[in-house]
Protein backbone atom coordinates (compact mmCIF):
# COMPACT_ATOMS: atom_id res chain seq x y z
CA UNK A 1 0.00 0.00 0.00
CA UNK A 2 2.72 2.11 0.58
CA UNK A 3 4.07 1.92 -2.53
CA UNK A 4 1.37 2.63 -4.24
CA UNK A 5 0.59 5.63 -1.86
CA UNK A 6 4.18 6.66 -3.34
CA UNK A 7 3.74 6.35 -7.20
CA UNK A 8 -0.07 8.38 -6.56
CA UNK A 9 2.50 10.78 -4.76
CA UNK A 10 4.57 11.02 -7.76
CA UNK A 11 2.37 11.14 -10.50
CA UNK A 12 0.48 14.03 -8.32
CA UNK A 13 3.70 15.99 -8.11
CA UNK A 14 4.76 15.27 -12.12
CA UNK A 15 1.29 16.14 -13.16
CA UNK A 16 1.46 19.05 -10.72
CA UNK A 17 5.08 20.49 -11.66
CA UNK A 18 3.94 19.56 -15.95
CA UNK A 19 0.74 22.11 -15.52
CA UNK A 20 2.97 24.96 -13.45
CA UNK A 21 5.48 24.71 -16.43
CA UNK A 22 2.41 24.99 -18.83
CA UNK A 23 1.05 27.89 -16.97
CA UNK A 24 4.39 29.47 -16.80
CA UNK A 25 4.69 28.82 -20.29
CA UNK A 26 1.74 30.20 -21.73
CA UNK A 27 2.54 33.69 -20.03
CA UNK A 28 3.61 36.05 -22.13
CA UNK A 29 6.80 38.01 -21.00
CA UNK A 30 6.46 41.99 -20.89
CA UNK A 31 9.07 43.82 -22.36
CA UNK A 32 8.67 47.69 -22.13
CA UNK A 33 5.25 49.23 -20.76
CA UNK A 34 3.94 53.17 -22.15
CA UNK A 35 3.87 55.58 -19.53
CA UNK A 36 -0.11 56.43 -18.86
CA UNK A 37 -1.82 60.18 -18.88
CA UNK A 38 -5.06 58.67 -18.10
CA UNK A 39 -6.40 56.22 -15.26
CA UNK A 40 -8.41 52.33 -15.12
CA UNK A 41 -10.96 51.76 -12.77
CA UNK A 42 -13.23 49.49 -12.00
CA UNK A 43 -17.02 48.76 -12.01
CA UNK A 44 -19.70 46.17 -11.27
CA UNK A 45 -23.12 45.94 -12.82
CA UNK A 46 -26.27 43.88 -12.77
CA UNK A 47 -27.33 41.94 -15.66
CA UNK A 48 -29.69 39.31 -15.91
CA UNK A 49 -29.80 38.79 -11.89
CA UNK A 50 -25.38 38.78 -11.77
CA UNK A 51 -22.91 40.88 -11.01
CA UNK A 52 -20.52 41.68 -13.73
CA UNK A 53 -17.20 43.18 -13.44
CA UNK A 54 -15.26 45.41 -16.38
CA UNK A 55 -12.54 48.04 -16.15
CA UNK A 56 -12.69 51.19 -18.09
CA UNK A 57 -9.21 53.10 -19.13
CA UNK A 58 -10.10 56.78 -19.06
CA UNK A 59 -7.41 59.07 -20.84
CA UNK A 60 -6.80 62.58 -19.57
CA UNK A 61 -7.84 63.85 -23.03
CA UNK A 62 -10.82 62.52 -23.75
CA UNK A 63 -12.27 63.11 -26.47
CA UNK A 64 -15.86 64.72 -27.03
CA UNK A 65 -17.61 62.83 -27.84
CA UNK A 66 -15.36 59.64 -27.28
CA UNK A 67 -15.15 56.16 -29.34
CA UNK A 68 -15.76 52.92 -26.70
CA UNK A 69 -12.88 50.11 -27.77
CA UNK A 70 -13.74 46.83 -26.01
CA UNK A 71 -11.02 44.22 -25.18
CA UNK A 72 -12.03 41.06 -24.62
CA UNK A 73 -10.17 38.29 -22.86
CA UNK A 74 -9.32 34.73 -23.37
CA UNK A 75 -10.66 31.39 -21.74
CA UNK A 76 -9.59 31.29 -17.94
CA UNK A 77 -8.29 34.44 -18.14
CA UNK A 78 -9.71 38.77 -17.05
CA UNK A 79 -10.33 41.95 -18.65
CA UNK A 80 -7.17 42.84 -16.44
CA UNK A 81 -5.00 40.53 -18.18
CA UNK A 82 -6.09 40.90 -21.46
CA UNK A 83 -4.61 44.37 -20.16
CA UNK A 84 -1.30 43.41 -19.10
CA UNK A 85 -1.21 40.91 -22.07
CA UNK A 86 -1.24 43.79 -24.09
CA UNK A 87 1.36 45.78 -22.87
CA UNK A 88 -0.90 48.40 -21.62
CA UNK A 89 -1.18 49.23 -25.79
CA UNK A 90 -4.63 49.84 -26.10
CA UNK A 91 -4.42 52.50 -23.26
CA UNK A 92 -1.91 54.02 -25.19
CA UNK A 93 -3.86 54.19 -27.93
CA UNK A 94 -6.55 55.64 -25.63
CA UNK A 95 -4.09 58.44 -24.91
CA UNK A 96 -3.01 59.32 -28.09
CA UNK A 97 -7.16 59.24 -29.55
CA UNK A 98 -8.98 60.51 -26.76
CA UNK A 99 -11.28 57.57 -26.58
CA UNK A 100 -12.28 55.03 -23.85
CA UNK A 101 -11.09 51.49 -23.88
CA UNK A 102 -13.52 48.72 -21.91
CA UNK A 103 -11.89 45.27 -20.18
CA UNK A 104 -14.51 43.23 -19.52
CA UNK A 105 -15.07 40.02 -17.19
CA UNK A 106 -16.20 36.99 -18.73
CA UNK A 107 -18.95 34.92 -16.88
CA UNK A 108 -16.33 32.46 -14.67
CA UNK A 109 -13.18 33.62 -17.01
CA UNK A 110 -14.65 32.68 -20.25
CA UNK A 111 -17.17 34.39 -22.97
CA UNK A 112 -20.58 32.80 -24.02
CA UNK A 113 -19.45 32.65 -28.13
CA UNK A 114 -20.84 31.07 -31.07
CA UNK A 115 -19.62 27.53 -29.86
CA UNK A 116 -22.25 25.81 -29.30
CA UNK A 117 -20.96 22.65 -27.59
CA UNK A 118 -18.36 24.33 -25.58
CA UNK A 119 -17.81 23.19 -22.03
CA UNK A 120 -17.03 26.14 -19.91
CA UNK A 121 -20.40 27.48 -17.75
CA UNK A 122 -20.84 30.62 -19.82
CA UNK A 123 -22.20 28.65 -22.70
CA UNK A 124 -24.10 25.90 -20.66
CA UNK A 125 -25.66 28.43 -18.97
CA UNK A 126 -26.43 30.14 -21.74
CA UNK A 127 -25.11 33.52 -20.66
CA UNK A 128 -26.52 36.44 -22.38
CA UNK A 129 -22.99 38.26 -23.08
CA UNK A 130 -24.48 40.38 -26.04
CA UNK A 131 -27.00 41.81 -23.67
CA UNK A 132 -23.98 42.44 -21.32
CA UNK A 133 -21.90 44.59 -23.67
CA UNK A 134 -25.73 46.33 -24.87
CA UNK A 135 -25.67 47.05 -21.25
CA UNK A 136 -22.70 48.91 -21.23
CA UNK A 137 -23.06 50.61 -24.06
CA UNK A 138 -26.24 52.11 -23.26
CA UNK A 139 -24.45 52.79 -19.84
CA UNK A 140 -21.28 54.83 -21.65
CA UNK A 141 -23.84 56.38 -23.95
CA UNK A 142 -25.22 57.91 -20.80
CA UNK A 143 -22.65 58.13 -18.30
CA UNK A 144 -19.83 59.80 -20.98
CA UNK A 145 -21.91 60.92 -24.24
CA UNK A 146 -20.26 58.25 -25.85
CA UNK A 147 -20.18 58.07 -29.48
CA UNK A 148 -23.00 55.66 -30.67
CA UNK A 149 -21.37 55.37 -34.53
CA UNK A 150 -17.88 54.60 -33.19
CA UNK A 151 -18.30 51.56 -30.79
CA UNK A 152 -15.73 48.97 -31.36
CA UNK A 153 -14.38 45.82 -30.26
CA UNK A 154 -11.50 43.28 -30.62
CA UNK A 155 -10.03 39.93 -28.51
CA UNK A 156 -7.82 37.19 -28.24
CA UNK A 157 -9.03 33.68 -28.49
CA UNK A 158 -12.05 33.24 -26.40
CA UNK A 159 -12.48 37.01 -26.73
CA UNK A 160 -12.16 37.04 -30.13
CA UNK A 161 -15.07 34.79 -30.84
CA UNK A 162 -16.89 37.00 -28.46
CA UNK A 163 -16.19 39.51 -31.10
CA UNK A 164 -17.04 37.73 -33.72
CA UNK A 165 -20.53 37.07 -31.94
CA UNK A 166 -21.26 40.51 -31.93
CA UNK A 167 -20.49 40.87 -35.82
CA UNK A 168 -22.82 38.09 -36.00
CA UNK A 169 -25.76 39.22 -34.15
CA UNK A 170 -25.35 42.65 -33.06
CA UNK A 171 -24.02 44.52 -35.73
CA UNK A 172 -26.23 47.60 -35.35
CA UNK A 173 -24.50 47.69 -31.77
CA UNK A 174 -20.77 47.68 -33.28
CA UNK A 175 -19.68 49.89 -36.00
CA UNK A 176 -16.21 47.50 -36.88
CA UNK A 177 -14.84 44.12 -34.77
CA UNK A 178 -11.21 42.86 -34.94
CA UNK A 179 -11.23 38.94 -33.67
CA UNK A 180 -8.23 37.61 -33.53
CA UNK A 181 -7.42 33.59 -33.00
CA UNK A 182 -10.80 33.35 -33.70
CA UNK A 183 -12.26 31.41 -36.76
CA UNK A 184 -15.69 30.63 -37.60
CA UNK A 185 -17.59 28.00 -36.46
CA UNK A 186 -18.60 25.25 -38.70
CA UNK A 187 -22.51 25.36 -38.96
CA UNK A 188 -22.94 21.92 -36.73
CA UNK A 189 -21.29 23.68 -33.88
CA UNK A 190 -22.45 27.26 -34.38
CA UNK A 191 -24.78 28.45 -32.07
CA UNK A 192 -25.41 31.86 -32.66
CA UNK A 193 -28.19 33.26 -34.96
CA UNK A 194 -26.35 35.49 -37.82
CA UNK A 195 -28.04 38.80 -38.64
CA UNK A 196 -27.08 38.65 -42.14
CA UNK A 197 -25.84 42.23 -41.86
CA UNK A 198 -21.90 43.43 -43.50
CA UNK A 199 -19.93 44.85 -40.86
CA UNK A 200 -16.15 46.07 -40.84
CA UNK A 201 -14.54 43.00 -39.81
CA UNK A 202 -10.74 42.81 -39.84
CA UNK A 203 -9.36 39.06 -38.52
CA UNK A 204 -5.62 38.33 -37.31
CA UNK A 205 -4.66 34.66 -37.37
CA UNK A 206 -1.63 32.60 -37.53
CA UNK A 207 -0.46 30.43 -39.70
CA UNK A 208 1.04 28.44 -37.15
CA UNK A 209 -1.76 28.77 -34.66
CA UNK A 210 -1.79 25.12 -32.44
CA UNK A 211 -5.49 25.73 -31.25
CA UNK A 212 -7.44 28.07 -33.52
CA UNK A 213 -5.57 26.23 -36.88
CA UNK A 214 -5.24 28.92 -39.40
CA UNK A 215 -6.51 25.77 -42.17
CA UNK A 216 -9.64 25.33 -40.01
CA UNK A 217 -10.21 22.25 -38.15
CA UNK A 218 -11.12 20.52 -34.40
CA UNK A 219 -10.33 23.15 -31.76
CA UNK A 220 -8.53 21.43 -29.09
CA UNK A 221 -7.25 22.87 -25.32
CA UNK A 222 -5.48 20.55 -23.12
CA UNK A 223 -7.44 17.67 -24.45
CA UNK A 224 -10.55 19.58 -24.34
CA UNK A 225 -12.27 19.22 -27.90
CA UNK A 226 -15.93 20.34 -26.87
CA UNK A 227 -15.34 23.55 -29.05
CA UNK A 228 -15.58 22.17 -32.22
CA UNK A 229 -14.76 22.54 -35.85
CA UNK A 230 -13.97 25.80 -37.13
CA UNK A 231 -13.41 26.94 -40.74
CA UNK A 232 -10.48 28.59 -42.27
CA UNK A 233 -9.37 32.07 -41.45
CA UNK A 234 -9.76 32.48 -45.27
CA UNK A 235 -13.09 31.06 -45.24
CA UNK A 236 -14.03 33.38 -42.00
CA UNK A 237 -13.39 36.55 -44.10
CA UNK A 238 -14.71 35.12 -47.13
CA UNK A 239 -18.32 34.73 -45.66
CA UNK A 240 -18.20 38.24 -44.41
CA UNK A 241 -17.18 39.79 -47.58
CA UNK A 242 -20.28 37.98 -49.10
CA UNK A 243 -22.25 39.83 -46.63
CA UNK A 244 -20.75 42.84 -47.73
CA UNK A 245 -21.64 42.20 -51.25
CA UNK A 246 -18.03 41.97 -52.62
CA UNK A 247 -17.43 38.97 -55.12
CA UNK A 248 -14.19 40.03 -56.17
CA UNK A 249 -10.55 38.55 -55.45
CA UNK A 250 -8.95 40.96 -52.52
CA UNK A 251 -6.30 43.26 -52.73
CA UNK A 252 -3.38 41.74 -51.13
CA UNK A 253 -0.35 43.80 -49.84
CA UNK A 254 2.13 43.18 -47.33
CA UNK A 255 3.09 45.05 -43.71
CA UNK A 256 6.89 46.38 -43.69
CA UNK A 257 8.96 43.19 -41.81
CA UNK A 258 10.25 45.54 -39.24
CA UNK A 259 11.28 42.86 -36.91
CA UNK A 260 13.68 40.12 -38.75
CA UNK A 261 14.37 38.22 -35.44
CA UNK A 262 10.40 37.04 -35.03
CA UNK A 263 10.70 34.71 -37.77
CA UNK A 264 7.51 36.11 -39.01
CA UNK A 265 5.59 38.42 -41.23
CA UNK A 266 1.86 39.86 -41.59
CA UNK A 267 0.36 39.41 -45.04
CA UNK A 268 -2.82 41.78 -45.69
CA UNK A 269 -5.61 40.64 -48.26
CA UNK A 270 -8.56 43.37 -48.37
CA UNK A 271 -12.36 43.48 -49.19
CA UNK A 272 -13.98 46.66 -50.23
CA UNK A 273 -17.24 46.33 -49.96
CA UNK A 274 -20.42 48.39 -51.53
CA UNK A 275 -20.61 50.00 -47.49
CA UNK A 276 -18.31 48.21 -45.46
CA UNK A 277 -14.83 46.80 -45.24
CA UNK A 278 -13.68 43.34 -44.25
CA UNK A 279 -9.26 42.20 -44.26
CA UNK A 280 -7.64 39.50 -43.29
CA UNK A 281 -4.13 40.02 -41.60
CA UNK A 282 -1.88 36.87 -41.41
CA UNK A 283 0.65 35.95 -39.19
CA UNK A 284 2.74 34.20 -41.54
CA UNK A 285 5.14 32.43 -39.17
CA UNK A 286 2.45 33.84 -36.22
CA UNK A 287 0.45 31.66 -33.44
CA UNK A 288 -1.69 31.93 -31.17
CA UNK A 289 -1.69 35.72 -30.35
CA UNK A 290 -2.08 38.98 -31.49
CA UNK A 291 0.99 41.15 -32.53
CA UNK A 292 2.59 42.87 -30.85
CA UNK A 293 6.00 44.67 -30.07
CA UNK A 294 6.37 44.37 -26.54
CA UNK A 295 4.86 41.03 -25.73
CA UNK A 296 6.34 37.66 -25.57
CA UNK A 297 4.05 34.84 -25.97
CA UNK A 298 6.68 32.40 -27.09
CA UNK A 299 6.78 28.83 -29.48
CA UNK A 300 4.42 27.06 -26.79
CA UNK A 301 1.69 29.65 -28.57
CA UNK A 302 3.03 29.38 -32.03
CA UNK A 303 5.41 32.01 -32.37
CA UNK A 304 5.39 36.43 -31.83
CA UNK A 305 5.13 38.65 -34.59
CA UNK A 306 6.44 41.66 -33.44
CA UNK A 307 6.45 43.96 -36.62
CA UNK A 308 3.45 46.57 -35.08
CA UNK A 309 1.09 46.84 -32.34
CA UNK A 310 -2.68 45.12 -32.62
CA UNK A 311 -4.01 48.47 -30.95
CA UNK A 312 -2.29 50.57 -33.94
CA UNK A 313 -3.25 47.68 -36.73
CA UNK A 314 -6.86 47.41 -35.39
CA UNK A 315 -7.18 51.19 -35.28
CA UNK A 316 -6.06 52.14 -38.69
CA UNK A 317 -8.33 49.72 -39.99
CA UNK A 318 -11.54 50.88 -37.86
CA UNK A 319 -10.81 54.81 -39.55
CA UNK A 320 -9.77 54.07 -42.59
CA UNK A 321 -5.98 54.85 -42.22
CA UNK A 322 -4.61 51.53 -43.01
Amino acid sequence: MKKVGLIVLVVVIVIGAAALYALRAITPRIIEVPELTGEVQGFTLTHEGRERTYQVYRPAGLSSPPAVLFVFHGSTSSGDAIREKSALQFDRLADEQGLLVVYPDGYENHWNDCRGRASYSANTLDIDDVGFIRQLVARFLAEYSADPGRVYATGLSNGGHMALRLALEAPDLIAGVAPAAANLPESDFLDCVPSGQPVDIAFIAGTNDPINHYEGGLVRIFGDESRGVVQSALATAQYFSALAGYGGEPQESRLPDSEREDDSWISVRQWQGREKRVALYTLVGGGHTFPSRNTRFGKLMGGDNRDVDTADLIWAFFTGSD
